[in-house]
């Protein structure tokens, strides 16, 4: 279906729910391809291809709201599929606040080129994905004979929808991701299976890391576990992988939403203007990073992306605040989400941060734990490394961090230069200090 085709459609299915009923109504059509190829221990292992077609209704009548889903797109099919969602919505409770955002709220232009859509995409052939998954396994199978395991696979998806309020929205964006990585289990020597992982993943598929340094740094990750165990409870220096920084970032994101400041779930709450890290940590919402994967132009809701930034200097600049909560709270939505996260990088890489450290732990990866939004209390598992006198000498697992996000945050005493690329929160290496660790 064409986009010019999609946009009629979209417009024929907002005029048959206003003669159904409806007061209000917003309609999303999107087309989704994927192909998926996995390779495993030197077979191929997966080929998969699917392609949908969805379209996702949302009805307000009488105060009240309903959301509906199909993939048959027939408008003789799609006339009774209407019907019925507006009937179903007149059942249900009236809630003042459920209705559209203001039109006011949405994007005035939509021209700037966030270069999230590789036109490239359709010369990609089957072979071609075959081939690079086996490369990559064969570049990870070459790094030891210690390893009894590899998973190699590569995945790339093609995106489009169309989006119309019957309020005067009107919204199109097509997408490409392209995903390659690996898997690798290791023999420990001691009956252990150590096992680790790198995928990258970039808008265009000429951005994608060869082939045989993605096998590399799945082996190597998995290698260096090798002889992992507990060490001593205590306080310690600890620096975090730019991969894994995210796990930690997150403690902000829903206690900084109004749906959690509502349902009184946010140890934020009140906290705006307020400090609530040191002064090196600044956080940018920006939606029109060009490749971002989390670029947009505006939000699920329609409401105009922008660029905000959510902790200044340590300062909580703005919450995230959507339109039914933004309502609830008579607060100006400006979305409850995030796009792409960035933050005010330092000086210094990740290997200059290690050669800072006495004595302290490198994590590699969190495993399991929680972050209670209502009180800032939370506890990770970790995986990583010792590290003394500037240097990895041992490998470390079955520990704990644990303690008050506002108290931790205040620990945070470097920001490194080395960005994320293959994440939309694109964040460095994050050094903080007297982190409390739970082992032997």
């Amino acid at each position: 279906m064409k986009l010019k085709d999609r946009l009629d459609l979209a417009q024929w299915v907002i005029k048959t729910a206003v003669k159904c009923g409806a007061d209000e109504s917003a309609v999303s059509l999107s087309n989704r391809r994927e192909v998926e190829i996995e390779y495993r221990d030197k077979q191929l292992d997966k080929v998969k291809e699917s392609v949908q077609n969805s379209l996702d209704l949302n009805i307000y009548v009488d105060q009240k709201y309903s959301g509906h889903s199909t993939s048959d797109l027939r408008k003789e099919s799609l006339k009774s599929f209407i019907d019925e969602a507006v009937r179903s919505t007149r059942y249900l409770s009236a809630d003042p606040y459920r209705t559209l955002p203001d039109p006011s709220l949405y994007p005035e232009s939509m021209d700037k080129d966030l270069k999230i859509l590789d036109a490239g995409y359709e010369q990609i052939h089957s072979r071609e994905r075959v081939e690079l998954a086996a490369q990559i396994e064969e570049a990870a199978l070459a790094q030891s004979d210690r390893i009894i395991s590899t998973t190699a696979g590569y995945s790339d998806v093609m995106a489009s929808s169309v989006k119309v309020h019957s309020n005067g929205f009107q919204g199109q964006i097509s997408t490409t991701q392209f995903w390659m990585g690996a898997e690798v289990t290791v023999d420990d020597g001691r009956g252990g299976r150590p096992e680790d992982w790198f995928y990258a993943g970039t808008r265009y598929f000429k951005d994608l890391p060869p082939c045989d340094q993605i096998g590399k740094w799945a082996a190597q990750r998995a290698l260096r576990k090798i002889g992992q165990e507990k060490i001593d409870s205590g306080k310690y220096v600890m620096l975090v992988e730019n991969s894994s920084s995210a796990q930690l970032l997150r403690m902000f994101q829903f206690p900084m939403t109004a749906r959690a400041l509502q349902q009184k779930r946010s140890f934020l709450d009140g906290k705006l203007g307020q400090p609530i890290a040191p002064e090196i940590l600044t956080v940018t919402d920006d939606p029109f990073l060009e490749k971002g994967l989390g670029s947009r132009y505006y939000d699920g809701e329609g409401i105009a992306a922008q660029t905000r930034t959510l902790i200044d200097k340590g300062v909580l600049n703005t919450y995230l605040v959507d339109n039914y909560y933004g309502r609830k709270l008579g607060m100006t939505p400006n979305s409850g989400g995030t796009s792409n996260i960035l933050l005010d990088y330092g000086e210094k890489s990740h290997e200059e941060l290690i050669q800072t450290i006495d004595k302290g732990i490198l994590i590699t990866g969190f495993i399991g734990g929680n972050s209670n939004s209502t009180t800032g209390d939370f506890s990770f598992g970790i995986m990583g490394l010792l590290i003394e006198n500037g240097a990895a000498v041992q490998p470390v697992n079955e520990m704990n961090i644990s303690g008050n996000a506002l108290t931790f945050w205040n620990k945070l005493a470097a920001v490194g230069n080395d960005p994320y690329p293959y994440s939309s929160w694109r964040l460095p290496s994050l050094m903080f200090e007297d982190v409390d660790f739970s082992g032997i």
